[in-house]
């Protein structure tokens, strides 16, 4: 495995930077992470990348993987493990950041994304949480 970075422009705009695991591939490299800030992008998606200073900048998509991204901050941080229980009991998997408020989710391509979504708009209607939809595939 091998780190690759995304480069993304943050909440205030500004330039940033998100590395994540990546796996090469005869095509390109095979992301194996969630990502947390940088979008567009989502698990098993396959990259380009061109080396700059001794590291892997990402370039392009080469394949989607089909998988979807979505990722949620919560208001109250005691919620985090129950719901993220819930939505692996839905098919999603995890990861948590830095941030303990911040989680990203992976949806594979054969979870259906009607009852999950379902499920985010009701926690974000209740205002347990607020959700974005980084890479949907669904």
């Amino acid at each position: 495995m091998e780190k690759i970075i995304f480069e993304y422009q943050d909440f205030n705009d500004d330039y940033a930077l998100e590395s994540a695991w990546a796996e090469k591939t005869d095509q390109g490299y095979k992301l194996l992470n969630i990502l947390f800030y940088a979008k567009g992008y989502a698990w098993g998606d396959i990259v380009s990348v061109e080396e700059r200073n001794g590291q892997l900048y990402v370039t392009d998509l080469i394949e989607e993987s089909g998988h979807s991204t979505i990722r949620i901050i919560f208001f109250k941080n005691e919620l985090v493990k129950s719901t993220s229980e819930h939505l692996l009991t839905m098919g999603c998997s995890y990861e948590g950041s830095n941030i303990p408020a911040l989680v990203s989710f992976d949806i594979p391509a054969d979870v259906d994304y009607k009852p999950i979504k379902e499920f985010l708009k009701q926690g974000e209607a209740s205002e347990l949480w607020s959700y974005e939809e980084a890479c949907l595939a669904h």
